[in-house]
């Protein structure tokens, strides 16, 4: 496990751990011959900075991403994560959990600089390999930093909308979805 840390001149630096390993090797439809090493076991053991309120299996439960994520690349990940997964060949607004399109192109994520290649699909992508246990100190504080900074959109619904109005700010509601925020809590 790594853990981010404040030294006495306030440099903050990564310290990381070696607790079990297994390899993964990927060979899908973005990736061929990826190689990776889980070093944590599976939802544990996260950066103390990250705690994300859903599993990528309860996301994929819920509607994200109009279903189109994941879909040729299933064998990487467990099977339950699948089982109850909301998924569709084409982009099906219907499956997300509030019915609207709150996803940007893979194509706009690559021109503002959102995707590294080791992740070519994006931060859900990251998250679900992080979630398994995998630790890439640089790329997982990135992310990590990313997704905090995605908390914003918590403040606009409070700010706006009735508590469990779900039809205020649905576009935020079901990106913070996206992001492993539960916006059915607020």
């Amino acid at each position: 496990m790594y853990t981010l840390r404040n030294e006495p001149v306030g440099v903050q630096c990564l310290t990381f751990k070696l607790t079990h390993m297994k390899t993964i090797t990927v060979n899908d439809k973005f990736q061929k011959g990826y190689v990776y090493n889980l070093v944590e076991p599976m939802g544990k053991n996260f950066d103390p900075i990250f705690a994300p309120e859903l599993t990528p299996k309860e996301m994929l439960d819920l509607g994200v991403f109009g279903g189109k994520y994941l879909n040729d690349c299933k064998n990487e990940f467990p099977k339950a994560w699948f089982l109850n997964a909301k998924l569709s060949e084409v982009k099906n607004i219907d499956l997300n959990y509030f019915s609207v399109d709150a996803s940007q192109p893979l194509s706009e994520w690559r021109k503002k600089g959102w995707i590294n290649d080791q992740d070519p699909r994006g931060w859900f992508q990251w998250y679900c390999r992080y979630f398994m246990g995998r630790r890439t100190p640089v790329e997982d504080l990135r992310q990590i930093k990313r997704w905090r900074s995605f908390r914003r959109h918590l403040g606009a619904i409070r700010k706006y909308c009735e508590p469990y109005d779900f039809q205020c700010r649905k576009k935020q509601r079901q990106a913070l979805l996206h992001w492993a925020y539960d916006a059915r809590k607020v």
